[in-house]
């Protein structure tokens, strides 16, 4: 009797549990086809309210970039929205992730010269900031000497919607209006466009002048993401299309959906949003995400984003752990409190017990009895780098040896630390703990250098920065390349201190971050300009232009390096290079797209014209004969084989370049072919003239199966150039056997 009375108590409880999922409300987004809207309705609002939904649930109203509404609706009321024959899909509202100075110089920019002097450091351009909003009084923010704004549409405040974020925000650490409480989208916003500031230094760390790559170049910030709630796809979406409205340049995205997962362009907002601005002619860059250096980690893959991952500068912060036998292992610290003066203190590492949170220092993990007194050893992952510092100064540890593990490699990031801290690499961490282990009363001591430039080489592949190949179509190599992304000084908000911790009661106008999130920025700033020098460029013009004089190699003349493997970098990890301004003002030719391209490109991965009218918002019509996605007139070529074929196996590309150089110009190709495979161009010489501005060309990729060996990524490398004596306009080639479908 007693089970069988638990057996009815379980079923009551599950059913109970089901009409509660039934009847719990959450963000759709759904897409509307607009041309069925019965003119009775004065608005398409009005045959939203009436027909899909009560006006009390609307959040949003899309009717730029996209067409159709997000609202709060049930499961069920959702599947109900989607059997309307005027609903072409209805996806749920999901959560993002923020992919959270020297670097204009580094890109090339020099003052009174090059690009800042054509563009008139882009005073004519707006780039439009998705981010956590603005602290509008910092110095790198001032209008001081700056004529009039360029033509713009209305000041609104639409986009800065919470409407992902059910019960609304909590406004004793929020601001309900684009003011920043987080700071990172103060500093993304800075590093595109910031004004000189000068004495700018993150508490005496990186002094000198601060400045965005774009300094005259007006911004448009639009709130998206909330601090401890993220960012939500209905309220970027709604960014788009406010952006698109008030005429902004370029668009700048550093969010992502983070774990490396990437949806179908059709479900993703950023794709969706993102396509109907490039359509009109606005360039939008996007963060390559943080989850390197996995493969196939690499997000916002859409062929119309520029993608960015991140590299080095020359500028460092090192610290250096010293323990008691002499031995120096060298680090990276932002820490600026008290230093230990030399002075020797006992070591602990929590993680020899086996308890796998108190080898990561999590929230209280740590025994006081174990720690006080002592300098802890901390794996990185898991919680942030600096609230496992807060941690050990909680249980009376005074200082932290913050171990990278395997995953991270040798890639080690600033940090501005609440206790002395020094990060490692994986293999000094572990020589670490191997001499604890074998002198439990071993000491050590942290010695803090402050700001070292010039340091060689630079730039190297940052160890998170997100890398290929594309998980979505790998005819497209992703990212498109990398910009600076490390150890960046930028503006900080004054609502919170530098490490973002609650804890942390510090203020500083600027402050020193890592991340693609800061890497993105840079390539927005330097759309700013292309496009200033440029106006009549289209957004793929300025991306070709980027890519195709990226820079290979690093200030010591050599190819660039992985800074995870110290082995050498490849286009999966770097895409096209690292941005070099300086040449890509002048990039003679260009590989240009148009939105019937796009279009073909998605006909060619077989999207229904149904689903692609979800993405362009006009019905389209594909060809007969199937286009090939690897024809898509990218400047890059990625030519996959079908694993397991055998003998030899040939694959031809088609591509168009349009001379934006002199008029009268020869271009002749040189190519340098991946290992163990053959590549042929027809024809070999491109002659342009005043009449003939555009050429196209073959590209044909042959392999051996019993010849061709692929490196640890599963590819191998090369590349194709086009050189007139003055340009030198490259293309990578990225060949790789995949499984058949």
């Amino acid at each position: 009797m007693s089970s069988l009375l638990h057996l009815h108590l379980f079923l009551l409880m599950l059913l109970v549990t089901q009409i509660s999922a039934q009847h719990t409300a959450q963000t759709y987004i759904i897409r509307v086809d607009t041309s069925s809207k019965p003119s009775v309705f004065p608005t398409h609002y009005h045959w939203y309210t009436a027909e899909f939904t009560q006006p009390t649930t609307i959040l949003h109203v899309y009717e730029t970039v996209f067409h159709g509404f997000s609202a709060l609706l049930t499961p069920f009321q959702a599947a109900s929205v989607l059997k309307h024959p005027s609903i072409l899909a209805a996806f749920q509202d999901r959560r993002r992730h923020l992919h959270t100075t020297r670097s204009p110089q580094f890109l090339g920019l020099r003052n009174q010269q090059g690009l800042w002097s054509e563009s008139d450091y882009g005073s004519d351009v707006i780039i439009g900031v998705f981010d956590t909003g603005i602290w509008p009084e910092r110095r790198s923010f001032s209008d001081l000497n700056l004529g009039p704004c360029p033509n713009a549409g209305e000041g609104h405040e639409a986009a800065s919607g919470f409407g992902g974020i059910v019960g609304g925000i909590n406004e004793t650490i929020e601001f309900k209006s684009p003011r920043d409480a987080d700071g990172h989208g103060t500093h993304t916003a800075s590093t595109a466009a910031g004004r000189y500031a000068f004495r700018a230094s993150m508490e005496g760390y990186a002094s000198g002048i601060a400045k965005g790559v774009a300094p005259k170049a007006r911004l448009a910030v639009y709130k998206v993401c909330w601090k401890n709630a993220g960012c939500f796809d209905s309220d970027i979406l709604a960014a788009f299309d406010a952006a698109v409205n008030d005429r902004v340049d370029v668009i700048s995205i550093s969010i992502g959906g983070g774990e490396g997962i990437s949806s179908p362009y059709y479900l993703d907002p950023i794709a969706i949003g993102a396509y109907g601005a490039v359509s009109r002619g606005i360039f939008v860059s996007s963060s390559a995400g943080n989850d390197g250096p996995n493969g196939m980690s690499v997000t916002n893959l859409a062929p119309w984003l520029t993608t960015v991952g991140a590299g080095t500068i020359d500028r460092n912060f090192p610290a250096d752990v010293i323990l008691n036998n002499g031995r120096k292992f060298s680090g990276v610290s932002l820490y600026a409190g008290e230093p230990l003066n030399g002075k020797m203190y006992p070591l602990v590492y929590p993680g020899k017990s086996g308890v796998l949170s108190a080898s990561l220092c999590m929230e209280n993990s740590l025994d006081p009895n174990l720690v006080r007194g002592k300098i802890v050893i901390c794996d990185r992952g898991s919680s942030p780098r600096v609230a496992k510092g807060l941690v050990v100064k909680k249980a009376g540890g005074v200082g932290m040896i913050l171990a990278n593990g395997v995953s991270n490699g040798e890639g080690l990031v600033g940090d501005a630390h609440l206790i002395p801290a020094c990060a490692v690499g994986s293999d000094e961490g572990d020589q670490i703990k191997s001499y604890l282990a074998s002198n439990p009363a071993a000491s050590a001591t942290i010695n803090f250098r402050g700001t070292v430039v010039g340091i060689k080489p630079a730039p190297v592949v940052a160890s998170f920065s997100a890398r290929g190949p594309n998980g979505l179509n790998p005819e497209i190599l992703k990212p498109d390349l990398i910009a600076p992304g490390v150890n960046i000084l930028a503006a900080w908000t004054e609502a919170v201190g530098p490490t973002g911790l609650d804890a942390d009661t510090r203020k500083t106008e600027f402050n020193i971050l890592s991340g693609t999130s800061m890497a993105c920025p840079h390539v927005s700033g330097a759309a700013a300009l292309l496009k200033s020098a440029h106006p009549d460029w289209s957004p793929a013009a300025i991306r070709s232009a980027m890519m195709t004089t990226a820079s290979l190699t690093d200030n010591s003349f050599n190819p660039m390096l992985d800074e995870s493997s110290k082995k050498l970098a490849t286009p999966y990890d770097f895409g096209a290079g690292h941005l070099n301004l300086d040449l890509a003002m002048d990039p003679g030719l260009v590989y240009d797209l148009t939105n019937n391209d796009y279009v073909s490109f998605l006909c060619a991965i077989e999207y229904g014209p149904k689903t692609i009218q979800v993405i362009t918002r006009s019905a389209v019509n594909c060809p007969m004969r199937k286009p090939l996605p690897e024809n898509l007139n990218y400047p890059s070529i990625a030519a996959l084989f079908p694993s397991g074929s055998t003998g030899v196996s040939s694959k031809t590309f088609f591509r168009m370049v349009t001379n934006v150089g002199e008029t009268n110009a020869v271009y002749r190709v040189k190519i340098e072919p991946p290992k163990g495979v053959n590549v042929s161009v027809k024809p070999g010489k491109l002659v342009f003239s005043e009449i003939v501005r555009r050429l196209g060309y073959y590209v044909t990729v042959t392999i051996d199966s019993k010849h061709l060996v692929l490196d640890d990524s599963g590819a191998v490398f090369g590349s194709l150039s086009w050189v007139d004596g003055k340009h030198v306009v490259r293309s990578p080639i990225v060949v790789t056997q995949i499984d058949p479908l």
